[in-house]
């Protein structure tokens, strides 16, 4: 064991990447609400992005480290300290044994990630460690759990520069099924609307609110239940969009206006309350260029860590260190 939670935040769980391949026995990808968070921490850590983390929603918790644990923080970033000393978001660090470290609120975002070396090794479910709460597979972590671990090695002290993704923004979407039973009046609204991210989400979706009317397809009412999947803008019946996440239902009769692109999700995902989100359409051969530049920009973080400069002032133990060497006479 290596991490012991004495508090925590009432919706954190262990994601990773998620388990893909039961759509159509009804049961959706889950995984980490920001995919883009588990490939900064696996390269902060220098391990898979495949390994899981905790995901912890708007609020974290306190852990007792049982021996040496290598960690990293990414996603939203929080309020973090160490045995009451700060420690910096979107970077990677030593805890000893003993040491307990503290997470707030976050900041900006939605969702923090906290990495542990070798990855958080909870049971394995159909392929995956994400829990699914949605679908009953695995629940919120508790106080007493202990966040076990594998064998690890690697160094610590490393940093990384996070994608801009926190206060919303422009979202790239494509045309869904359903998007010709829109009219072209209805169509160009929606793509000069800027909405608001509403008081209504969680891992399944997230409610966007505007000024005006809402966005009705012809015949809506009479749509067939049809497969869905993370990234669908469903309208429903009052004409509020709902971009679905990572928990979402696999099938649904509400008309889909268009689908989020993948490599946007996280900043879908991260958008704070009352954050501002506008949708732009691109064509098909747009989102795969777009998809691409992305997973290659994945591919290149390992390769964009750096060390990490603490500040003396932030160091307990500083005059442990040896800070001057090679003294010389200053009279010989």
């Amino acid at each position: 064991m290596s991490l012991t939670i004495h508090r925590i935040g009432p919706a954190c769980t262990i994601q990773d990447q998620g388990r893909a391949g039961f759509l159509d026995q009804g049961l959706s990808r889950s995984g980490a609400a920001d995919v883009l968070a588990l490939h900064e921490g696996a390269a902060l850590l220098g391990q898979n992005p495949g390994c899981a983390a905790l995901e912890m929603a708007g609020l974290g918790g306190e852990f007792e480290a049982t021996q040496p644990t290598r960690i990293a923080l990414t996603g939203a970033p929080m309020q973090a300290v160490l045995d009451g000393s700060p420690l910096t978001w979107n970077a990677s660090h030593q805890l000893e044994a003993g040491q307990r470290l503290v997470i707030g609120a976050a900041l900006q975002g939605n969702y923090g990630y906290l990495h542990v070396g070798s990855g958080i090794q909870s049971e394995v479910l159909l392929g995956s460690r994400s829990a699914h709460l949605t679908a009953k597979i695995g629940r919120a972590v508790q106080v007493g759990d202990a966040l076990a671990t594998g064998p690890d090695s690697g160094p610590a002290g490393l940093k990384l520069t996070p994608a801009e993704r926190f206060s919303g923004g422009l979202l790239r979407v494509v045309a869904s099924f359903q998007t010709a039973l829109f009219d072209d009046t209805t169509l160009h609204r929606f793509a000069q609307t800027e909405f608001r991210r509403g008081a209504r989400a969680n891992r399944m979706g997230m409610q966007l609110e505007s000024g005006g009317d809402g966005f009705a397809a012809k015949g809506q009412l009479n749509i067939l239940s049809e497969v869905i999947t993370p990234g669908d803008i469903q309208m429903t019946g009052t004409g509020n969009p709902f971009i679905l996440l990572p928990e979402c239902q696999t099938t649904g009769g509400y008309p889909r206006i268009a689908t989020v692109l993948p490599c946007d999700m996280p900043r879908a995902a991260q958008t704070p309350a009352s954050g501002a989100i506008r949708f732009e359409f691109v064509t098909m051969d747009q989102a795969m260029a777009l998809q691409s530049a992305f997973d290659a920009e994945l591919a290149r973080l390992p390769g964009k860590v750096e060390p990490l400069l603490r500040d003396p002032h932030d160091i307990p133990d500083l005059l442990s260190y040896q800070l001057i060497g090679g003294v010389i006479s200053a009279t010989d």
